[in-house]
């Protein structure tokens, strides 16, 4: 199996824009072949902020895949293009950690 840890930063005051998006491209994503998981967070609600917060224009996305091929034709599947293309400019960065159980 390969987790996926994507930390998703928006242009300041976009996060809302860029979830309503992700959720909507939510479905064909966990229709893919091997898609285990892949869910959006954020910090969590009454949880004082501290040096670890991502704070409020950042989400993390969770994703579990099969496998790294299953993951790699996520990477460059049609409606992962177009989500990339309607998000570009509500995104300030994205950091991807591709990880494997040890």
């Amino acid at each position: 199996m390969i987790q996926v840890v994507a930390v998703i930063t928006a242009k300041p005051g976009q996060r809302a824009l860029l979830l309503e998006a992700f959720k909507a491209n939510r479905a064909a994503v966990l229709a893919e072949e091997g898609c285990i998981e892949y869910a959006a967070t954020i910090d969590a609600q009454g949880i004082p902020p501290s040096k670890a917060s991502f704070g409020p224009d950042t989400f993390v996305v969770i994703e579990k895949w099969a496998s790294l091929p299953a993951l790699q034709a996520h990477a460059v599947a049609p409606h992962m293009a177009a989500f990339s293309a309607q998000t570009k400019e509500l995104t300030e960065s994205k950091r991807i950690h591709v990880l494997e159980p040890i």
